[in-house]
């Protein structure tokens, strides 16, 4: 049963969530002078159960074309080790009490959350078959994260937030598209039509490589806005710029083992960059 329920709430997908609202949760406390861990446990309990609840509620969703794909077919749902009506059970309980616990920080926190949750199960989740713009839509909830982290420890949307969220949202898109490309056979099993042009095709490579060339000044937002300093600006223009030269590669090759390449990078890309701005806060 545990096995089932950490693939129901996609566990690793679900800790690189929690890790990313934590350490903005910790650079809004920073700037505001106080660090206050009760919040931030709740933050990491709370935002665990609300993404939780959205993976199960996309699963449940999803559960036949689960079942067409090799890589989600043996997931609880598809696989008939747990039906529609537990699943449903287990995800409204983990968003009403993820709900409650960050909502209990504070009101736009909870707000946001919901918010996500709805974004993305039911109205990310439907799209994907229907056309590429999902993930535009996705790309929302997906750097929802952050931006929560941030005003759970700092309850307003000011320029900070802004450009934690925007960091995210510009990152997601090579990360998603770099994802299609090595899934590509897998994800046309069910129908879902996930890169720019629906197909790994020299435009879907162009317009991963533009995203990319636009997370570059994204990155350095902090510094030059001078709520980071140059250790931060620096290190993120060394790791934007490796992103764009992966991307690049991507674009001139139309290989999968480029893809990947490109796709474990942006899992190393984005938690380097949060951390760093966070240590040069630190420091300072």
């Amino acid at each position: 049963m545990m096995k089932d329920l950490i693939k129901l709430v996609k566990l690793r997908l679900t800790f690189l969530v929690v890790f990313s609202a934590s350490i903005t949760f910790l650079i809004g406390s920073r700037l505001g002078g106080h660090i206050d861990w009760i919040n931030w446990a709740k933050l990491i309990v709370g935002g665990f159960l609300i993404t939780g609840a959205a993976n199960g509620f996309n699963e449940i969703i999803e559960k036949d074309l689960d079942r067409l794909m090799t890589r989600t077919a043996d997931r609880p749902l598809p696989s008939g080790r747990m039906n529609n009506g537990q699943a449903l059970v287990l995800s409204v309980l983990m968003g009403i009490f993820g709900t409650y616990l960050l909502g209990s920080l504070n009101l736009l926190t909870g707000f946001l959350s919901v918010f996500a949750i709805i974004l993305y199960a039911f109205v990310y989740t439907p799209l994907k078959q229907r056309s590429p713009i999902s993930v535009f839509v996705g790309a929302i909830p997906g750097a929802l994260p952050p931006l929560i982290g941030y005003v759970a420890a700092h309850p307003q949307i000011d320029r900070i937030a802004i450009i934690v969220f925007g960091i995210q949202f510009m990152w997601q898109f090579v990360h998603f598209w770099a994802i299609a490309w090595v899934l590509d056979d897998d994800y046309k099993l069910a129908g879902f039509r996930l890169l720019p042009t629906g197909k790994r095709d020299r435009a879907s490579a162009i317009i991963t490589f533009v995203f990319a060339v636009a997370l570059v000044p994204v990155s350095v937002l902090p510094t030059y806005y001078a709520y980071g300093g140059y250790f931060v600006g620096g290190i993120s223009l060394v790791c934007s710029l490796i992103f764009l030269y992966q991307s690049f590669v991507l674009m001139r090759t139309l290989e999968i083992k480029d893809a990947r390449k490109l796709m474990f990078g942006s899992f190393i890309y984005l938690p380097v960059v949060q951390l760093m701005f966070l240590f040069d806060l630190i420091v300072k």
